[in-house]
């Protein structure tokens, strides 16, 4: 399909990717472009040069980095082939343990009509969570037989509907219960774990995701706020040849933006 236009969400319906999301009986959800072009493409691709960087100057020699947002996306999803293969990862959407089949892997609503999510996983952090729900190990006998996912998950929201997010928060405060908010784009910079990380920085009257990962030497920065439309164009037609006053025509004439 190379000679085919696409696009994130069609990359990622061709590797298995988009049919493992959404809820039961309804249609697959898109995970915004987060897997097929900067999971699958961009992290791929530089994973890609810069291991080939690394071969080059042990060999000499350099070589052709083909990367294919397809293939990395299916990449991203080895584990889930390997679960199907051994037979513990149904076809079903949310019918499995990280998909929101299981109920100690999930989204609950909480009585404000915000949402948590709880990821307890292993017993030790389920039995933080269900205690502090106030509930016992023993109102989840088959804790991971998914027959009885559905009557779990249902025990496990009633409980949440009964306080705010917040209140609840409060309460798994310091706990391995691996509980933690659902944020909205507004919320997440204030949170006190993503203020003390630095995770996002104000730069250029932006509020924007600081540059990640981090290097003790050679720390990265953000060289500038979000493009609006036009920011640039002058540049770009530059870039590509145009002469500066056959651009400043364009430009006056509004045939190209410049902002």
């Amino acid at each position: 399909w190379s000679g085919m236009a696409g696009h994130d969400i069609d990359y990622i319906a061709l590797t298995g990717a988009l049919h493992t999301m959404g809820r039961r009986d309804e249609p697959p959800a898109p995970p915004l472009n987060l897997v097929g072009d900067y999971g699958g493409g961009a992290l791929y691709l530089a994973f890609g040069v810069l291991a080939g960087v690394i071969e080059a100057r042990s060999s000499g020699k350099g070589q052709v980095v083909d990367c294919a947002m397809v293939d990395g996306a299916a990449s991203l999803m080895s584990m889930f082939y390997a679960m199907k293969h051994i037979g513990v990862w149904s076809a079903d959407r949310d019918d499995n343990m990280l998909d929101g089949g299981a109920h100690f892997y999930d989204t609950y609503e909480c009585a404000d009509g915000k949402w948590i999510a709880a990821g307890a996983i292993e017993p030790q952090f389920h039995q933080v969570l269900v205690e502090k729900l106030g509930l016992t190990e023993e109102a989840f006998p088959a804790r991971m037989d998914r027959a009885h996912w559905p009557a779990y998950s249902k025990k496990i929201a009633d409980v949440f509907r009964k306080r705010s997010r917040d209140d609840w928060m409060k309460l798994f405060e310091g706990t391995d219960a691996c509980v933690a908010p659902v944020l909205s784009m507004d919320e997440a910079p204030k949170h006190p774990h993503n203020v003390t990380r630095e995770t996002f920085q104000t730069a250029f009257g932006v509020v924007q995701p600081g540059p990640a990962p981090r290097f003790s030497r050679t720390a990265g920065a953000i060289n500038g706020a979000p493009a609006t439309t036009g920011r640039h164009s002058k540049e770009v037609l530059q870039a590509w040849g145009v002469a500066p006053e056959l651009a400043d025509s364009y430009i006056k004439s509004g045939a190209v933006i410049q902002t």
